[in-house]
């Protein structure tokens, strides 16, 4: 039986805690953006969508695959910069200014998700593995221990 998830639960647990809440938040905001704003319902997956966005986002602080500045690239500086927009658009919500809100909250689900995933998709990435099955179409080359001698 083939594992697809196998990528995915391979990599440790602070890349799947990382996939899943980005996963989770992605398909949160569809359906927040499908269904009439304003109701308690609105309310309550916004704040599952901001919980899962910010658990994303720190989690991604911690994960270092293309260290550039000791440990951090600039994927780093959209994590940073996505808790800052998470902060904003929560801010914007609790007083009621809507307009700032829908702005901030939106371009942070397009930016910090769909921008960001395509990034994921790039080859050698978890991400890459499981979507395309890379791991099961181009397996890694054995590694031999010692050199054929003639």
């Amino acid at each position: 039986m083939i594992d697809w998830l196998a990528p995915l639960t391979e990599a440790g647990w602070l890349i799947t805690l990382h996939a899943s809440t980005a996963m989770l938040s992605l398909l949160l905001g569809i359906l927040i953006l499908a269904r009439p704003k304003g109701s308690l319902v609105h309310c309550a997956l916004g704040y599952a969508w901001l919980a899962g966005m910010t658990l994303a986002a720190l989690s991604s602080l911690f994960i270092s695959q293309i260290p550039l500045w000791g440990p951090f690239s600039p994927i780093h500086l959209l994590s940073v910069f996505t808790i800052f927009s998470l902060l904003y658009g929560w801010h914007a919500a609790r007083r009621h200014y809507r307009r700032t809100q829908k702005i901030t909250m939106i371009a942070t689900w397009v930016g910090a998700l769909g921008l960001n995933f395509w990034f994921t998709l790039l080859p050698r990435r978890v991400m890459h593995e499981l979507f395309f099955w890379s791991r099961l179409i181009t397996p890694d080359p054995p590694v031999k221990d010692e050199p054929d001698d003639p």
